[in-house]
């Protein structure tokens, strides 16, 4: 601490010379040195800069699109993720158009004005026409974003009950996830952090006739065509339950439950022949069996091939294994489904156990 205290006083005794130094450059008597002042071959020198960096910057965004535009997510594997991904796509154009045309704008006029020795700026001290323009235009542009916005939003919010959907918690705690089925009634039974202990990892009230039935797994699967809703949970701190092939996000937080629904469209294995995700797997493999050369020579197990699959994370900074926060996703038929549930044991089973 003391070592730190004496740089910081070095520090600030060096800060209060220089801005003595500068205090005294001020008090000086006015020099007739003009080296200072921007010369025409300076402004014109400046000026082509400006084009050329507003290039340069066109340059870069084209090769970010050519090199990294495959790492783009595939099509939505959820029913409302369609919907989702157009507002992305409308709202992406009009930032690039308006970036684009402002930017050229911007570095154009700074090279086409700029200074000369002899000619003087022309300017408006004030337009009631032009400041309605540039403000009206983006006033129309915002607010039909915006609507657009909340319609999406609260399309994707309202949940019809009438569509019998799928009952599922999606239980967080550092670093892991749990979700829990309704079992045959469809109705999660009553929980409380209170009731954790032993097996009962997520506090189910065991006394609770609909938790009787309850299923805790720690791998998600969910049946393709059938909606979805999520309650989530959190034990300890906030997370965050991110899907993003299913466009869907939604915190968890400590003391209450969130909710989240979504229909799933596209099952695990045919999500596996998108061309996109094949592409992705074999770049994968390709950089993993390279990696294992590497392992080989140091006497190390190797990396197993990549497959793919849905998965569940964490998009919360939630502690220091966040990033290992992940769960994974199975999207299969409803008779596989159904299959796998039948083959799970529920809480009044595994209480007994």
């Amino acid at each position: 601490m003391t070592a730190f205290l004496v740089v910081l006083v070095i520090i600030l005794f060096g800060v209060a010379i220089w801005q003595m130094g500068k205090i005294f450059e001020m008090s000086k008597a006015k020099q007739s040195n003009t080296s200072e002042i921007a010369s025409d071959k300076d402004n014109n020198i400046n000026g082509w800069l400006m084009l050329g960096f507003v290039l340069l910057i066109y340059l870069i965004l084209a090769i970010c699109f050519w090199k990294w535009f495959d790492v783009l997510l595939p099509d939505s594997a959820s029913e409302h993720g369609v919907g989702i991904d157009n507002l992305m796509l409308v709202s992406m154009i009009l930032i690039f158009f308006v970036g684009i045309i402002t930017q050229w704008l911007l570095h154009y006029f700074a090279f086409k004005y700029k200074g000369e020795k002899n000619k003087k700026a022309l300017f408006y001290a004030d337009n009631d026409k032009l400041e309605f323009i540039w403000t009206i235009i983006p006033v129309i542009v915002l607010a039909g974003l915006i609507i657009y916005g909340l319609f999406t939003w609260s399309d994707i919010m309202n949940i019809d009950t009438d569509d019998d959907p799928l009952v599922v918690e999606l239980y967080a705690y550092q670093f892991d996830w749990r979700a829990r089925y309704g079992g045959n009634d469809n109705t999660l039974g009553e929980a409380n952090v209170r009731l954790i202990e032993g097996v009962n990892q997520l506090g189910v009230d065991a006394s609770d006739p609909n938790a009787q039935d309850d299923v805790i797994v720690n791998e998600l699967h969910l049946p393709v065509g059938r909606k979805v809703v999520f309650k989530m949970r959190s034990q300890d701190v906030l997370h965050s339950a991110y899907m993003p092939h299913f466009r869907a996000q939604m915190n968890c937080v400590p003391g209450m439950i969130t909710q989240f629904a979504y229909t799933p469209t596209i099952t695990t294995e045919e999500m596996r022949q998108n061309d996109h995700i094949v592409a992705k797997v074999a770049n994968i493999n390709e950089l993993r069996q390279k990696k294992n050369v590497d392992l080989a020579a140091k006497g190390e197990e190797p990396l197993e091939p990549y497959e793919f699959d849905y998965m569940l994370l964490c998009n919360k900074i939630c502690g220091t294994n966040h990033y290992n926060m992940q769960m994974k996703i199975i999207v299969e038929s409803e008779e596989d489904y159904k299959a796998w549930m039948a083959g799970q044991a529920t809480l009044a089973q595994t209480l007994k156990q």
